[in-house]
């Protein structure tokens, strides 16, 4: 009874939420003051990128040229053999910015995609969209970055995936931003989703149950900037459901609520320096992390008629880079993440239990808008309860070409 009763709260809950986002919308022109007297704008922006390297292991071939430890072999004959060069354009980006002045403010747009193909597309250099994103004021609605996540914390790397225990997700949303400055606050409802593990030992049939989400996920954060760096904390609540399609006398539906909390930022040291950290946990918010496995995990039950139940897997995740500035011409970025999940007793013993990434590279620039230079790279995936785990070595090259320009505008 108390579980349908928390269920029914966070109904509740989300609808207040969007309620109070609908109600505030005739507010959005009060900061915005005189009309703006510049012109509209537009940038046109992106650059082209090689990269290029040597892998001493094996991972899933449609992920040949990132390091992701959810990709590398769960067992000793999987991906073939040891060994493999690399190349490939995937991280060439375009991206379009507008400008649009009214008399509610200015109106800003993105348009980004990339060559990177996931999905459908994995392993595909194809377009990709990044960002669909416009804002007026205090509200923004599209795709862009979820406020559970902090882009800021992206270390100066070349390798694409990036750390597997960073908050990392673009998201369709509905954004208010009730406080803008040094200080800002920000509340977004979100596109679900969520994964669920049907490789459960306990019963085949939890592969046949289908997800559903009734809500949509309500995330948050606090920032604070100063010349300092920033700090941030933020939030995100969540519900799942699974239905059991199958008509027979085995009951596999379910529902358990997601949520997280995670902590991040950025301390500028030296003149030019960065430390970039951040910490997360929670439950059920793995669809939110840059590399995890499934949100939702199979849970042995002495009941027969609902043999398999699911729940909502803990998962941890930390990162720690640093970057330094040698001089205007020279960089490097060491670091270390690593993601942690706690598997359910019903998952199977090859499942993803842990994974670690690291890396440190030397990077020249010989103008503003060219990089180039080599990365070492680690990563290292570790199984549920069979023992298995297995390290990657890598080292990449890359260059990168950037461009940029302005129309319009003053």
């Amino acid at each position: 009874m108390s579980k349908r009763r928390r269920i029914d709260w966070l109904a509740v809950a989300g609808l207040l939420v969007g309620l109070v986002l609908l109600a505030a919308v005739p507010v959005i022109a009060e900061d915005a003051g005189a009309a703006a007297t510049e012109k509209p704008r537009l940038d046109i922006y992106g650059f082209i990128m090689l990269d290029m390297g040597y892998q001493a292991g094996r991972n899933d071939p449609d992920w040949y040229d990132v390091v992701r430890p959810t990709k590398l072999p769960a067992d000793a004959n999987q991906f073939g053999e040891d060994g493999r060069f690399f190349a490939g354009v995937r991280q060439t980006r375009f991206g379009v910015k507008g400008f649009i002045p009214t008399e509610l403010g200015e109106v800003k747009t993105i348009f980004e995609w990339e060559l990177f193909g996931v999905g459908d597309d994995a392993g595909q250099t194809t377009i990709r969209l990044r960002h669909a994103w416009g804002e007026l004021g205090h509200f923004g609605a599209g795709q862009t970055w979820s406020p559970f996540m902090d882009i800021d914390v992206w270390p100066n790397s070349i390798e694409y995936w990036g750390p597997s225990g960073m908050v990392f997700y673009r998201n369709v949303q509905f954004r208010w931003t009730p406080v803008m400055g040094d200080t800002t606050v920000m509340v977004a409802l979100e596109r679900p989703g969520a994964g669920i593990d049907g490789q459960s030992g306990a019963s085949s049939e939890w592969a046949n149950v289908q997800g559903r989400f009734p809500l949509p996920d309500l995330s948050a954060n606090v920032r604070r900037t100063g010349t300092w760096g920033h700090v941030q904390f933020a939030g995100i609540l969540r519900r799942m459901n699974w239905d059991d399609v199958d008509a027979d006398s085995v009951e596999l539906s379910g529902n358990a609520l997601g949520w997280g909390l995670h902590a991040s930022g950025v301390l500028n040291v030296a003149k030019s320096d960065a430390i970039r950290a951040s910490v997360v946990y929670g439950e059920g918010i793995q669809n939110y992390m840059n590399d995890a496995s499934n949100d939702i995990g199979a849970k042995n039950n002495s009941d027969p008629v609902q043999p398999v139940v699911g729940e909502a897997l803990p998962i941890f995740g930390m990162l720690a880079f640093y970057d330094r500035t040698w001089s205007n011409k020279w960089t490097s970025t060491v670091g270390y993440s690593f993601v942690n999940i706690t598997n359910s007793n019903g998952q199977a013993p090859d499942a993803f239990k842990r994974g670690h990434y690291a890396l440190v590279n030397i990077l020249y620039h010989p103008t503003s808008n060219v990089l180039m230079g080599p990365e070492l790279q680690w990563g290292r995936r570790e199984n549920n309860s069979d023992g298995w785990s297995y390290d990657d070595f890598r080292v990449q090259f890359s260059a990168k070409y950037n461009f940029d320009a302005s129309i319009g505008g003053k």
